[in-house]
């Protein structure tokens, strides 16, 4: 039986999408619910699986077609996968060797590559022993050590975008030409579109950091003992910034118009750099969560974004936005805005330097943060003292709990 593949059902926000990597050729055995094709959108990846056992019959849209919304992509002949295979032409011993290694879904395979794992080191609980992204994630989770990470590749560009780097001979000029993903030329339009529709500015300060260290350091092992997941710095940060939010509303409104809206939450939003672009999953209501609940859900973000799985819904909306450069070794930066929020909070590397404290030289962990926002709506005393307050925050972790 025929059956018809065609592009996902796309949000009202999204007009069309991109084929960015066909995963079988036509003719190719294919499992029920094994990605076929990937379509890359503004936003997001979306992967479109198989309906049923069988072979992709033929592709109607190469990679780097456009798409709409529910477009006829491809063709797929329903029936038993393993029907009329073609005879294999390697050598009885290699064809042995490969019925050994276990079947790896894609999204399971860039997991694996990412950490330096191998599939064989991996229970598989997939159908017909096939290793999927839950059993990786499981493996990780149980605290195998990995082994030497290795770069992840992108499997949502373009196969010349895919290509490893040229190696030039000496005094070789070698140039290569990559097409933009969607998902960057959209960051690169939105980034553009902040500068120049904004009066941005940038305030600074610097925080010690030893006092959410030694909490971190002495509840450490309870902490991810009871939870489940280790105690980072973003979940105070998190915490910090929603209840100087709470103090500062402006801060945590946006503009439309000529009108000010000012939310009575604090979606936070978490900037992830991906090989693909900049993306900023959202912790909804975060003043309702958890130090645990926070440090989980950036975890899981993380992943996702790492493997394309981050959905439209879990990136739209979002009232303030943390940025961390310390992750990649920044001392200092000016982040810009993402518009229709009017701040954004930057994070950087912990770094020792002699502070003076009492009238005495001591050597203290210190963080500088940086604040951009809409001078069209937020006064620099307020952003000023919206910093000061998360300073305080952080220095001193049982304000929050007091509320003070």
């Amino acid at each position: 039986m025929m059956l018809e593949i065609k592009a996902p059902s796309f949000p009202e926000s999204i007009s069309d999408g991109t084929v960015a990597t066909w995963h079988k050729k036509v003719g190719e055995a294919v499992l029920r619910d094994e990605v076929l094709v990937d379509i890359e959108t503004d936003k997001v990846v979306m992967e479109v699986v198989a309906p049923a056992d069988g072979r992709l019959s033929e592709i109607l849209k190469p990679e780097g077609e456009t798409v709409l919304s529910t477009e006829l992509i491809g063709l797929f002949e329903a029936g038993s996968a393993l029907t009329g295979t073609q005879p294999s032409a390697e050598p009885p011993a290699a064809a042995a060797a490969q019925s050994q290694q276990p079947l790896v879904n894609p999204a399971a395979r860039r997991l694996v590559q990412a950490h330096g794992l191998t599939p064989e080191q991996i229970a598989a609980t997939g159908k017909g022993g096939r290793l999927t992204k839950g059993d990786v994630l499981q493996h990780l989770e149980q605290g195998q050590p990995p082994a030497q990470p290795v770069p992840a590749v992108s499997t949502a560009t373009s196969p010349r975008a895919a290509e490893p780097a040229v190696v030039a001979e000496s005094g070789a000029r070698i140039e290569k030409r990559v097409p933009m993903t969607r998902l960057r030329a959209s960051v690169a339009r939105r980034l553009v579109e902040a500068q120049q529709t904004a009066a941005m500015l940038t305030t600074f300060n610097e925080v010690n950091m030893q006092p959410v260290m030694e909490l971190r350091t002495k509840y450490r092992d309870q902490f991810e003992k009871r939870h489940g997941v280790r105690l980072g710095f973003m979940s105070f940060f998190v915490r910090a910034s929603v209840e100087a939010l709470k103090r500062f509303p402006a801060v945590n409104a946006s503009i439309d118009g000529n009108d000010i809206v000012y939310h009575g939450y604090q979606d936070i939003g978490v900037a992830v750099s991906t090989d693909r672009g900049l993306v900023v999953p959202i912790l909804r209501d975060a003043a309702q969560m958890s130090l645990a609940r926070i440090e989980a859900q950036v975890r899981d973000y993380g992943l996702k974004a790492r493997d394309g799985k981050l959905t439209i819904e879990e990136m739209q909306g979002g009232t303030f936005t943390l940025s961390n450069g310390g992750v990649f070794g920044s001392l200092l930066s000016t982040p810009i805005l993402n518009p229709p929020q009017t701040a954004i909070l930057g994070m950087h590397k912990v770094q020792e330097r002699p502070m003076a404290v009492d009238g005495k030289i001591e050597i203290l962990p210190m963080m500088y943060l940086a604040l951009s926002y809409d001078h069209r709506l937020i006064d620099g005393r307020e952003a000023v003292q919206f910093l000061v307050a998360i300073k305080d925050f952080l220095e001193d972790p049982a304000r929050i709990l007091l509320d003070l």
